[in-house]
């Protein structure tokens, strides 16, 4: 990963845009998330403005319109290939997780995609779970907009003011980020098994 991110804050200014952007975009559209973690993506591409080779306002915005039209893409793609996405053999090791992100969007709707936003697995799958679960698009779209506003300039901004620590700063907040929304999922997921077995009782 330490030569990865080095090769893009050693590029050229607008391909470094061009890389932040795709892999921003693709974590939620294609999943590429279960590789590359979209955080570590916005965080170098702050890094990248604190060097001074990009805009830091260029930068952020980048970022939160791939990460929404990441999600957009995604949600497309639930919506007509749910079924068949969800059976995939990759997800057969993150039933669980899987399980607990889908019923985190049925607790919670739209504050879910929102929530989803800030934890790796949950990122790179809400958007397929809203797009299969027929949520009504506008209410997707506004939750993720705004989900893409703060995660986006959030991380974008950590990178700036991290500079060459970048690794460790971002790593400490993705992963704080990650128990406190799991714990929520954890709890959530928990309620909804329970009323589940209620309402199944004859």
């Amino acid at each position: 990963m330490n030569g990865f991110a080095e090769n893009i804050l050693n590029v050229d200014p607008f391909l470094a845009l061009v890389l932040v952007g795709l892999l921003v975009f693709a974590e939620d559209a294609l999943f590429v998330g279960f590789v590359i973690p979209g955080e570590t993506a916005a965080v170098l591409g702050g890094v990248t403005a604190s060097r001074g080779h990009v805009e830091l306002w260029t930068m952020m915005v980048l970022v939160v319109f791939a990460a929404i039209i990441g999600d957009t893409v995604g949600y497309e793609v639930g919506k007509h290939f749910g079924p068949r996405l969800l059976n995939m053999k990759v997800l057969d090791k993150r039933r669980t997780q899987l399980e607990k992100a889908q019923a985190l969007l049925r607790s919670r709707g739209g504050a879910a995609v929102f929530l989803g936003r800030f934890t790796a697995f949950f990122r790179a799958v809400m958007p397929a779970l809203a797009g299969s679960s027929r949520m009504h698009y506008p209410r997707f779209l506004f939750f993720n907009a705004a989900g893409g506003l703060v995660w986006g300039a959030g991380f974008v901004l950590l990178g700036f003011l991290a500079g060459n620590s970048y690794e460790a700063a971002a790593q400490a907040v993705g992963r704080d980020m990650t128990a406190a929304v799991g714990a929520v999922a954890v709890i959530l997921f928990f309620i909804w098994r329970v009323r589940k077995a209620r309402r199944e009782r004859p």
